[in-house]
């Protein structure tokens, strides 16, 4: 009987050993730097009689990924960059873009934009919503999107989102009534660590 007493009491003070001891950190945060030779955000902009592609290259930046999760990041969008795609715009309408009408890259500062983000909210296992603060023109605003977190782990990373951009948020309203206010962006993410 003592030793089914003893036996029941060395149980009982392991169990309550295991259920007040700490519990371990989830996986450590991991840095991923942005690799800007295949991250970029592309853009559509429309008129009332075409539409225009291009791209503004990502210069720099890092993500942060918890146990395969997105956590947090910021990176750095090379406005002066940007390239027109399409033949119909070609370096006319790049040099236009560059111009004070829309982006005014010879001001101080306006060359470059940068976003950072503040949360993210998983919506499905590969899906979150994003919300962070971009910077462009020397304005600070608030953005929201949805992405598409692809991969996120020991291979790298790489992320997707679709969004419409309002511009006239960030005092670019060159052509409103002819030119559509909402450019739509198709941005991608890759990292490494």
């Amino acid at each position: 009987m003592k030793k089914i007493m003893f036996s029941l009491v060395v149980i009982a003070a392991t169990i309550s050993l295991v259920s007040f001891a700490p519990k371990a950190k989830n996986a450590d945060v991991v840095n991923f730097k942005v690799t800007a030779q295949k991250s970029k955000v592309d853009f559509t902009g429309s008129k009332k009689s075409d539409y225009h592609t291009g791209y503004f290259p990502i210069k720099s930046g890092a993500v942060q990924v918890n146990g395969g999760k997105l956590v947090g990041g910021s990176f750095v969008i090379d406005i002066a960059g940007l390239k027109v795609t399409d033949a119909g715009g070609g370096e006319k309408l790049q040099g236009h873009l560059m111009s004070v009408d829309f982006f005014d890259i010879a001001k101080l500062g306006f060359g470059e934009a940068s976003f950072t983000i503040s949360s993210v909210e998983y919506t499905k296992a590969d899906r979150a919503t994003i919300k962070g603060d971009l910077n462009l023109k020397g304005i600070k605003a608030p953005v929201t999107f949805s992405a598409v977190i692809r991969n996120a782990d020991d291979k790298g990373f790489f992320a997707e989102a679709f969004m419409p951009f309002d511009r006239t948020l960030f005092g670019i309203n060159y052509g409103i009534g002819m030119v559509d206010s909402e450019v739509q962006l198709a941005i991608h993410i890759y990292g490494t660590k």
